[in-house]
């Protein structure tokens, strides 16, 4: 047990012990659902490459920068047109509807983590630059499972393969180091690194001992989960859990197969 087996939340008769907010929904045009996992998964995360990043030509539709600097709540065909860029890159902007939302800086954010730019959410030259040519997410764990999960903590991004190609790149918050009091002492809020697999989901909004649960992915049996939550700032900030966008945590668990689905969390 750690620090967030504490308390206990029952829901729909399941034992609950998390302590970390979560989300659902349909699955969003151009997702797909769970590929089947390879035989062969590594029994432990092992070293892993030092460079999280490779420069590439994307096999995405040409695209070309937008003309002014874009930011949220702007509106237009040039902010549509970096939501379908993004979209093709595998980050989820939400729809392409013109609108410069929260979904969107999400995004950018996760765009910004990956391309190891200044995370403003504000789409200006140098990122303007970077959506023309980016760079894209190196595996850490090419040999993990064609469908697998792998998270940075340092680049604060979750990305989901799906027959070993990128599906999905999520913005992500996780453990933020504080010191917090459980109820019975002190615990500190950090995420577990090292080789995990998908537990148990549970649908809808759950309570436990320091907080809420929506669809929940849970990877350390009910203690640990990757989960929606409607505060996912660009900082570290959760007990320990991974914090997904609202959006993106109502359609990531169809995304994958519970349980059985390799998770990598790395430094």
């Amino acid at each position: 047990m750690n620090s967030f087996t504490h308390g206990i939340a029952v829901v729909a008769g399941t034992a609950v012990t998390a302590g970390c907010l979560v989300l659902a929904g349909a699955l969003p045009t151009g997702l797909s659902g769970p590929a089947s996992v390879s035989a062969g998964t590594s029994a432990a995360a092992t070293a892993h490459a030092a460079a999280a990043v490779s420069v590439i030509r994307p096999a995405a539709p040409a695209y070309t920068a937008p003309k002014r600097t874009l930011k949220e709540g702007m509106r237009g065909s040039d902010v549509k047109a970096m939501q379908q860029r993004l979209a093709a890159l595998k980050y989820y902007p939400g729809p392409a509807d013109g609108v410069f939302g929260s979904d969107t800086l999400e995004a950018v954010w996760a765009f910004q983590e990956v391309q190891h730019l200044s995370v403003d959410g504000i789409v200006g030259p140098v990122t303007g630059r970077a959506l023309v040519h980016p760079r894209t997410y190196q595996a850490q764990y090419p040999r993990g499972g064609a469908l697998r999960v792998e998270i940075s903590l340092s680049t604060r991004v979750l990305v989901l393969y799906q027959h070993n190609n990128i599906a999905l790149i999520s913005h992500v918050s996780t453990g933020g180091g504080y010191l917090y009091w459980t109820g019975s002492g002190w615990a500190r809020a950090i995420t577990p690194t090292g080789h995990f697999q998908t537990t148990e989901f549970l649908p809808g909004w759950i309570t436990v001992p320091l907080g809420q649960m929506y669809n929940s992915v849970f990877f350390i049996d009910t203690s640990y989960a990757m989960h929606g939550d409607t505060y996912v700032p660009v900082n570290p900030v959760s007990h320990g859990c991974v914090r997904m966008p609202m959006d993106i945590a109502a359609f990531f668990h169809t995304m994958l197969k519970t349980p059985g689905t390799p998770v990598y969390i790395y430094q």
